[in-house]
């Protein structure tokens, strides 16, 4: 994308950003949308072109597919406001979160269809997904390696019968034409899911390229060798941007109580039936959910993922917050203490003359 030069409205411009810029914005900053994000350097592009951008100071952080004003000292000045955001808990111990990708219409969750096929985990994904209100389309990858592809399709399908589900071979390009209506000018699609189900090759069979690596299956797990390593929002032949992100071994849900419940919406309707406003579902009597389960209205699993996402997403939710609202205790205090020292100064200065 480097070489080409789009208008803002082929990089995804709408006017909901539009109406965020003042006269001196438009004056006296450029407007750009990060395509590539690493550790030491912002890659942004531009009606002008590609330019590369030192990281935001301060507090601000940015991920790929957001949108900013930068100064002709190629300094980020502002992060417009995000018309979309995907973020989960940082990977081990650390409670903080991380940004995943802003700014998306569609976001591609991928899982495989052979050992590694897994319900759960699609629904972790799709609560991520309702939570940023973003419209999720299932792809089902490795169709060719798989004897029961209709079986396991449907399986998804029950989760959500209003839901886009396709099961595809990701070499084969006829596949892969169904998901050329998710591809317009100015559409930005992202893709979620672990790694080594694929997404490289179904994002370089989008691409019409090899634009990224592919590394071949373990025999012992089913579990392709994980090959991206930055995230980066690629132009697709059909027009539309393409965002594609490292697999995510450790996804974690954090402040995701709306998505969860979207996810599970038969649930939430039944549990408005419970005896008691507070049941949770385990063994209270006149419990509705219970007895769906029992009479096989509801599928046990589904009540079992439900309650794990969000005992998951109410402790890590919660760590979260703690951790937010310790920052900004030590923050008020730091400018405090700077504040009381500055006025020290000032006293000193004014009692020696």
């Amino acid at each position: 994308m480097s070489e080409q030069i789009l208008t803002l409205s082929q990089l995804g411009w709408r006017p909901y950003f539009q109406q965020q810029l003042t006269l001196d914005d438009l004056t006296e900053f450029q407007t750009g949308r990060i395509i590539e994000q690493h550790r030491s350097s912002i890659i942004v592009l531009s009606e002008k072109g590609q330019v590369s951008l030192l990281p935001p100071s301060g507090d601000d952080r940015v991920c790929v597919g957001d949108w900013v004003l930068f100064d002709e000292n190629l300094r980020i000045q502002r992060v417009l406001d995000r018309q979309s955001l995907f973020d989960r808990k940082a990977p081990g111990s650390k409670v903080a979160t991380q940004l995943i990708a802003a700014n998306v219409d569609n976001v591609m969750i991928v899982c495989s269809l052979n050992n590694d096929f897994n319900l759960s985990r699609i629904e972790r994904y799709l609560a991520i997904a309702k939570e940023a209100e973003v419209e999720p389309v299932i792809i089902l990858t490795k169709a060719d390696l798989c004897d029961d592809v209709d079986d396991k399709q449907d399986q998804v399908q029950k989760l959500n019968r209003m839901m886009s589900v396709y099961s595809v071979n990701a070499l084969d390009m006829n596949d892969l034409v169904a998901l050329h209506s998710y591809c317009k000018n100015g559409q930005t699609i992202a893709f979620l899911g672990s790694s080594g189900v694929g997404k490289s090759t179904l994002v370089n069979g989008l691409l019409g390229f090899e634009a990224l690596k592919t590394g071949d299956i373990r025999e012992d797990d089913s579990k392709g060798r994980h090959t991206t390593t930055h995230r980066a929002l690629k132009l697709m032949p059909q027009g539309g941007l393409l965002m594609d992100t490292p697999g995510m071994r450790e996804l974690q849900l954090s402040d995701c109580e709306q998505g969860v419940n979207a996810t599970f919406s038969e649930i939430t309707d039944l549990a408005e039936k419970c005896r008691f406003g507070d049941c949770s579902h385990i063994s209270e009597p006149g419990c509705a959910v219970l007895k769906a389960v029992e009479s096989g209205q509801l599928e046990e699993r589904r009540l079992v993922s439900f309650q794990k996402l969000m005992r998951e997403q109410a402790i890590n939710g919660a760590s979260v917050a703690e951790q937010r609202a310790k920052d900004k205790a030590f923050g008020k205090m730091v400018h405090g203490a700077i504040a009381d020292a500055r006025s020290r100064k000032k006293e000193y200065e004014t009692s020696a003359y």
